[in-house]
């Protein structure tokens, strides 16, 4: 489990583990995550961690690839067209993305 603090709120957030690192969060093991205390008159809101999440969904999974070929094809369109022989022999950058030739 992950506790983030927000002192402005008095508030202490106990989630499921998070997946970056954040200067200001704390990672707990289950048991000290349980027996958890604040100071008197903070709040602590715990979220439920569901161990039976295994995921994004195939849906979830359908929107990114649609929303990433849609990118694609947009940046593709305002390229303009290269002549076969010059992206044959060049490397192409798109992002993050790289296409070596074969």
């Amino acid at each position: 489990m992950t506790l983030t603090y927000n002192y402005a709120d008095s508030t202490a957030v106990l989630g499921p583990l998070a997946t970056f690192s954040e200067p200001h969060a704390y990672d707990l093991c289950e048991k000290h995550g349980q027996r958890l205390t604040v100071p008197n008159g903070w709040n602590v809101i715990k979220a439920s961690t569901d161990s039976g999440d295994s995921g994004p969904s195939q849906d979830d999974l359908m929107a990114i690839a649609d929303a990433v070929r849609e990118a694609g094809s947009k940046e593709i369109s305002s390229e303009g067209v290269q002549s076969s022989a010059s992206a044959a022999t060049s490397l192409g950058r798109r992002g993050h993305l790289r296409a070596v030739p074969s």
